[in-house]
Order: C-alpha cells, then structure tokens, then sequence
C-alpha cells in the first residue's frame, strides 16, 4: 500500500497525540521525518533531501511568473507580501518565525495553495523536503 504524505503526516499526529502532545505541536524537522518516508515511497531511488535543491526550488518560477521567493522575497528570514494583494507575509525560515512548520494543518494548507500557484500541482515529498531542508538551513 502506498501512504501519502497527508496519511504519513495523520500518522505521526496520531502518535503524538497518544503519546501525551499535542496532534499538532510539530517541528520542521519532525515534518521532513514524515516527507522522507513518502519520498521513498514515491521515487525508490530516492537519497535524502538537499537544501541547495531546496533553494534552488525556491528561486525559481518553473516555468510560470512567481517563485517563492516573489512573496518570500530572495532572503527567507525577512518579511514578504503577497504579490498580487500585497498582504504583508511574516518571514518563512524557523529561524527567523519559530511558528513555521509547527501545525500539521497549516503546513498542509500553504504547500497545498502555494504548490498550486507556483507550481500549477501539488508538490512532491522531495520537493517539500528539499524546500523545508533549506529552510533550515538559512540562520
């Protein structure tokens, strides 16, 4: 059977939640943990994630007009706001905002939109991997 992230994701909320926590109290990093295992799911040959991908993700447009980085602007740690409604966004690394990456159902919420308007899809396990990865990586 193949789990998505979203099943993956329930699990380890799941888990959480019976071991004491919060179903949604999570880290950046215990959302990549769950990425990993759908990433090799998906692509068997997969062999880990890579912040320089992950930037590289980031700055690019894929083909459309906006990147991440066109409300996220180039520097992750500063503030941003939306290209088109200009509605201010607060800085995307854990380092700059510890409440990224904290909420299953936010997480899922802005890569599910997001994904969408960069990318025309959904994004793939690596490519939220890669992304999370450098978004640690950025102090």
């Amino acid at each position: 059977m193949k789990l998505t992230a979203h099943a993956l994701l329930a699990a380890l909320a799941t888990t959480a939640l019976l071991a004491g926590g919060s179903a949604q109290a999570l880290t950046a990093a215990d959302y990549q943990s769950v990425l990993i295992a759908a990433a090799k799911a998906a692509e068997p040959g997969f062999a880990g994630f890579s912040a320089e991908r992950g930037a590289a993700f980031y700055r690019s447009t894929h083909g459309g007009d906006w990147s991440c980085a066109s409300c996220h602007t180039e520097q992750p740690t500063q503030p941003g706001s939306h290209a088109v409604t200009h509605k201010q966004v607060k800085p995307l690394a854990p380092a700059a905002n510890p409440e990224r990456f904290t909420r299953a159902d936010k997480i899922e919420k802005w890569f599910k939109r997001n994904c969408n308007d960069v990318l025309k899809r959904a994004c793939t396990p690596r490519e939220q991997g890669d992304f999370i990865a450098y978004l640690l990586s950025v102090k």
